[in-house]
């Protein structure tokens, strides 16, 4: 927690697990800002989605991960076989997704790219930041979805981002370098646009994967809470 000194780890309790679908091979959930996808190193930092599905699905391994700050569609393998064809799924990148997020300032272009090569900032760990000597290659779409003026007459933008490739923090970074971090960003964001909002306004809004048995397309989708 090297960039949060002051951190306090108080995930939501209610509701405790949020299930938007379930079959004998996988659980998609709705996870909430503000709880880790995996357990911490702490004693405090125990709770987690993963360590509460166990508890009902004590079969269940994490696929994928969202940041704790972010909320959204995650999907956890409820067998082996099921595991490992997800897995392959996103590892080549065979899954879709796509984010809504609200940002600081007007994103001009209506759409667009950014192609930047993320790294670990190692002291200042765990943000990352770009680097094109030893960066790893990372590709976000974006498209503008609508913008809002708050009483200070300060522009938000409302984005839907799309994410090729899956770095730690790649979207919360691409927003960043071009000059639009998100809201609430406690990692990122500068002043403004941290005190703008109490959460990360960033929700992972759909995923969609092949089965794993069946082989069926299936598109889970979860509305955006601070929208």
């Amino acid at each position: 927690m090297g960039a949060n000194p002051d951190f306090i780890y108080q995930p939501p309790m209610s509701p405790y697990i949020d299930i938007v679908y379930q079959d004998n091979d996988i659980v998609v959930l709705n996870k909430p800002s503000g709880l880790l996808t995996v357990p911490g190193r702490l004693p405090e930092h125990q709770d987690c989605l993963q360590n509460r599905v166990l508890k009902v699905l004590p079969t269940a391994t994490i696929v994928h991960r969202l940041d704790m700050a972010t909320s959204g569609i995650i999907l956890m393998a409820l067998n082996k076989p099921a595991h490992v064809a997800i897995s392959r799924q996103f590892e080549k990148r065979l899954t879709q997704k796509s984010y809504i997020a609200r940002v600081f300032g007007k994103v001009e272009k209506a759409q667009g790219s950014v192609e930047q090569p993320l790294i670990c900032d190692w002291p200042n760990r765990p943000k990352q930041k770009v680097d094109h000597e030893q960066g790893k290659a990372a590709l976000t779409h974006y498209k503008v979805l609508s913008y809002r003026e708050n009483d200070d007459n300060q522009i938000t933008t409302l984005v839907e981002l799309t994410p090729v490739t899956g770095r730690s923090h790649q979207l919360r970074v691409h927003m960043l370098f071009l000059g639009h971090p998100i809201l609430g960003d406690r990692l990122y964001a500068h002043e403004q646009a941290l005190t703008s909002s109490n959460r990360l306004q960033l929700h992972a809004q759909m995923l969609q994967i092949t089965h794993p048995v069946t082989e069926q397309t299936l598109t889970f989708t979860k509305a955006c809470p601070f929208d």
